[in-house]
């Protein structure tokens, strides 16, 4: 039994792989291991958790690409930010855990961008503005 977030999987996890993702506000912690090719999130389902093909298929890329969906297990521990964002941060923290998992399938991984970081986060809001950039409407009278 390993603690994993807020909660206990089976398993003593020597033979796990980590890996951490994010993306904009979101944070994944995700566990790969040998296995039926099952999918968690936060204790869910894929199809349960992420709503639109886009994010599962965002989420499903590597393991798809590497052709190892169907031979692994995946555990992750989504939190913060949006849906978008956490399914980019699943996809990145499972390409990590798959370069750690099996090296040898890092310049798939490479090649098609999965190990790398979108940095793009939120500008902040700045004073006598509307938003980060936008003024305020002008008034000729």
């Amino acid at each position: 039994m390993v603690k994993f977030g807020n909660f206990v999987i089976e398993g003593n996890g020597k033979n796990d792989s980590l890996g951490t993702g994010r993306r904009k506000s979101s944070v994944a912690r995700v566990r790969v291991r040998t296995g039926s090719g099952r999918i968690s999130i936060n204790q869910r389902e894929l199809d349960e958790f992420f709503k639109t093909a886009q994010q599962r298929n965002a989420v499903l890329a590597p393991l798809v690409l590497t052709g190892k969906k169907e031979a692994l297990d995946v555990l992750i521990q989504v939190e913060g930010g949006g849906t978008t964002g956490q399914a980019d941060a699943c996809k990145l923290g499972i390409a990590r855990a798959l370069k750690k998992f099996d090296p040898e399938v890092e310049p798939t991984l490479r090649e098609n961008s999965l190990l790398t970081r979108d940095a793009r986060e939120v500008e902040r809001k700045k004073y006598g503005l509307r938003g980060a950039r936008r003024g305020t409407q002008f008034s000729k009278r």
